[in-house]
């Protein structure tokens, strides 16, 4: 984190650069009758004729030049949007509007300079070598572990060069007044919910600076936007990821008992709190419940290609549009893509992204987090002694635990499952999210032990605990990423959260038991790799995932959040030899 006289001017710079941003851009030449030109962002942002929408994004990304679509929509612009814009308009032209594929990529070398100049590598002025977790630890392997994934922080840092806050419209980046910590891989800026779990793992090794510099610049960005984006370009600005940013500011309060940092921030979480109660609730069952959107037009820019190409599947424009709409909010969602988004006949899951119906199905987690970000808004307000608005959000919190177990919750399940709004029913397939209440706390606490019974029969009937690489994210086998057998960590920590909040024996020796084999199969990976991933395979103990548009990505902030909490609380209990055999049930996936 910077100073706090560089922050002042750093947030003074951004504040400048909102109004240089409204600067109308200049309209562009729509006249191809097969161009997918779509204003996908805010008009005003000068970039977003480059990044978001129009003939010239159309064009390359069509074209394939690059294996993956965000490559070309993270490449720094070379001159103005406007010039950049005239030029290609003048190259069509000389080309009769049919570049070949090697005159496309010689524009495109001449106008765009290479990934990755809006950052350079930036090492945490409060990494330490030897946080306090590695003390927690026991067993000599998984200690030497601890402290090699906290030295990948210091392979994640990136801090923006000056010339983002100068000329911010040659970049698609979000410029923010701190350094920021990145999942890694393909992921080269902030994401909006990998970051909880980031910036848990910041707290643990001690790096209060970097957690608090990466909760400042979620904080100007809701004063920018109003909410939080999926990511930190232009083209995700016009949808959010799982609200988590209560959360984090919870988890810093929490580790550092800086009840004022949460107090500062209320204005911001009420304001995002509203954006969702504005944008994104739903009727269900006469009870307001939320769903995830985006407001934005036509593919995605960061996969457009592939949006067109699965979009040939509809005749008309109207239907079109709508799968693109159905694709944003699945990646609003964080998962993308499932089976859990898909509605076939009678409200079945059995399809392909053609039957995305995603702003049709009410997540279970998505009103868990609501419920919890009114009830965090509450007691600071507590703490604030702000009794009105304390009592405001408990009875917005009481009301959405209300709802949830009105219409989430199924008695014969025994969880609470996906509300599927076309067909008015819930939808009893497997996510880890069903259980997503037990991690917020939006259960009935009067009842723990029937609660209890109930969530761990549920498991036992799905034979959720027969995986030696973890509780995969469906029951599905679909080739998408978010499907079996893959295995996310953040539901891996919801899955041990959760079970361990409930608080009965049975529950939080589940929770021990998947808590230890998720870091022995995470730990087998490492071994044999010497990387950490964003998924693994419930398959195969030690396996890591696959499936959906792009390469595993290694890195990996959120992997490596969650296992850094999981040793810290729980590390003195693991062993990486003799008894980790007990981690799995299929004979020869055995952890050696």
């Amino acid at each position: 984190m910077f100073p706090n006289h560089v922050l002042s001017l750093r947030l003074l710079l951004v504040s400048a650069l909102l109004l240089l941003q409204t600067v109308s851009a200049r309209n562009i030449n729509t006249n191809s009758t097969s161009l997918r030109s779509h204003r996908n962002i805010t008009k005003d942002i000068p970039a977003c004729q480059i990044y978001c929408y129009g003939r010239l994004l159309d064009t390359v990304q069509m074209a394939h030049l690059f294996r993956d679509s965000k490559t070309f929509v993270d490449m720094k612009l070379k001159l103005p949007p406007e010039q950049t814009n005239a030029n290609f308009e003048t190259f069509m032209k000389k080309t009769d509007n049919a570049p070949s594929k090697e005159q496309l990529r010689a524009f495109v070398t001449e106008h765009f300079d290479d990934l990755g100049k809006e950052f350079v590598p930036w090492l945490p002025d409060d990494w330490k070598e030897h946080p306090a977790f590695i003390d927690h630890i026991n067993d000599p392997d998984l200690k030497q572990w601890g402290l090699d994934l906290n030295a990948i922080w210091k392979d994640l840092g990136r801090k923006m060069i000056d010339d983002v806050y100068k000329n911010p419209h040659y970049y698609s980046i979000i410029p923010i007044p701190n350094p920021v910590i990145v999942p890694g891989g393909r992921f080269r800026e902030f994401y909006y919910w990998d970051s909880y779990w980031i910036i848990r793992g910041l707290l643990y090794s001690e790096m209060i600076h970097t957690a608090r510099g990466m909760l400042e610049n979620f904080i100007s960005i809701v004063q920018r936007f109003g909410f939080i984006p999926n990511g930190g370009r232009i083209y995700y600005s016009k949808r959010s990821q799982p609200p988590l940013l209560a959360g984090m500011i919870k988890s810093y309060v929490d580790f550092t008992n800086d009840v004022k940092f949460g107090i500062d921030a209320l204005d911001v979480l009420e304001h995002e709190y509203e954006y969702w109660m504005n944008n994104h609730v739903v009727q269900a069952k006469d009870y307001d419940l939320c769903v995830y959107g985006d407001s934005s037009t036509g593919p995605r820019p960061e996969s457009y290609r592939e949006d067109v190409e699965t979009s040939e599947a509809f005749s008309t424009d109207e239907a079109k549009e709508k799968h693109y709409k159905e694709l944003k909010a699945a990646a609003a969602s964080g998962m993308d893509f499932s089976s859990r988004w898909f509605i076939t006949d009678k409200g079945g899951n059995d399809g392909n992204l053609t039957d995305l119906n995603t702003r049709s199905i009410v997540p279970v987690e998505l009103n868990a987090i609501l419920f919890w970000n009114a009830k965090i808004i509450a007691d600071l307000h507590g703490a604030a002694n702000n009794i009105a608005k304390r009592n405001e959000y408990q009875t917005k919190a009481n009301k959405f635990l209300e709802a949830i177990n009105a219409v989430l919750w199924n008695e014969e399940a025994g969880v609470w499952l996906d509300y599927d709004l076309l067909n008015e029913k819930p939808r009893d397939y497997f996510v880890p999210t069903n259980l997503s209440p037990l991690w917020t706390g939006a259960f009935d606490s009067t009842a723990i032990e029937k609660l209890s019974t109930s969530v761990l029969k549920y498991i036992e009937k799905l034979q959720l605990d027969k995986y030696p690489g973890g509780v995969p994210n469906t029951l599905y086998r679909t080739g998408e990423q978010w499907d079996f057998p893959n295995v996310w960590p953040p539901m891996q920590y919801i899955l041990i959260e959760g079970l361990n909040n409930l608080g009965t024996e049975a529950a939080k020796s589940l929770s021990s038991k998947w808590s230890h084999r998720w870091v022995l199969s995470n730990f087998a990976a490492y071994r044999d790799s010497r990387a950490m991933f964003e998924k693994y395979d419930a398959e195969r103990f030690g396996g890591h995932g696959g499936g959906g548009e792009y390469e595993v990505q290694k890195g990996f902030g959120w992997t490596n959040g969650v296992i850094i909490e999981l040793l810290s609380k729980n590390g003195n209990g693991f062993l990486s030899t003799s008894t980790s055999k007990s981690c799995s049930n299929y004979p020869g996936d055995t952890p050696p």
